[in-house]
């Protein structure tokens, strides 16, 4: 009998490889690979943005469980009503036990007695639905409302933190350019906060273009283009170093099942990829050799 952990390391080892495989040329297993990969993240996501976001976050707001609301009316009933058809349809009207919804409601919280309805969750709801329209032709204009309020709030969002995080950072670095650890002057954060704050600086006079960079603005700017290429060169280095970690992580594990407790399952995959890959390249040259002929 196979087993779980003997499956998973056959799978790992070949799927680490068909990747791998595209360092020789492009071809259908690395294809296959990379179409799985992306099937199988964007699934995972979905799921987890259910799980984690829209039923807790969402549903949960519109639709709590409807014996702890502390209301009754028959406005009520009716905004029911409209869930417990979702709730049949995502139970096939009873024939699979409910697992995207629960009877009656989303149960947000077990200390929570009573429960009160969030009816302004009722525009994320549209706006998300509006996003669905891109799947069809004619309503796909429609999701540009949803991108439009994504976009200008990412927006937002990510220019405060950017403030918060790098400018108003870089302001207190240079208001405390002296700074003590164990009552005495620690020279390095000197150092390195003059760094930060000059480096700073040049790099915002090389981006003003309302005056021509010669003499002493020229020199300055020249200081500000070599502190970009350093951040660029340190930001395009860690990301180089996050890859080859991840790359010996899969070689890690390509050794590990290599062992014979997993039946060779590293050295039998890369025969296999091998030959099949032999198979396809003669292949491919012989019809390459008889469309030329012909």
């Amino acid at each position: 009998m196979i087993s779980s952990i003997m499956l998973e390391a056959w799978l790992v080892a070949f799927f680490t490889l068909a990747i791998l495989s595209f360092l020789i040329d492009d071809n259908p297993i690395y294809k296959a690979a990379e179409h799985l990969f992306a099937g199988a993240s964007a699934g995972y996501g979905v799921v987890v943005a259910y799980w984690e976001y829209i039923r807790p976050n969402l549903l949960g707001k519109l639709w709590p469980q409807k014996d702890k609301l502390d209301q009754e009316s028959l406005l009520i009933d009716i905004w029911y009503s409209i869930y417990d058809i979702m709730y049949e349809i995502t139970t096939l009207f009873g024939l699979i036990d409910p697992i995207l919804l629960t009877k009656s409601g989303i149960s947000t919280s077990i200390y929570n007695e009573t429960s009160v309805i969030s009816f302004s969750f009722i525009i994320p709801l549209i706006l998300g639905l509006l996003m669905l329209t891109r799947l069809i032709p004619k309503l796909s204009w429609l999701a540009r409302y949803s991108i439009a309020y994504i976009v200008g709030v990412f927006a937002g969002l990510r220019a405060f933190n950017m403030v918060q995080s790098d400018i108003v950072l870089q302001v207190k670095g240079f208001t405390e350019l002296v700074i003590y650890v164990d009552n005495e002057i620690n020279i390095f954060l000197i150092v390195s906060n003059l760094i930060l704050v000059v480096g700073t600086i040049c790099a915002l006079f090389y981006f003003f273009f309302s005056k021509q960079h010669d003499g002493i603005m020229g020199k300055i700017s020249k200081v500000g283009i070599w502190t970009l290429m350093i951040s660029f060169g340190g930001a395009f280095g860690y990301t180089v170093m996050a890859r080859i970690s991840l790359l010996i992580g899969r070689f890690d594990k390509l050794i590990e099942f290599s062992d014979s407790k997993y039946n060779y399952a590293s050295f039998w995959c890369l025969v296999i990829i091998v030959v099949t890959l032999l198979v396809y390249f003669i292949v491919k040259r012989k019809n390459k050799t008889k469309f030329k002929n012909t």
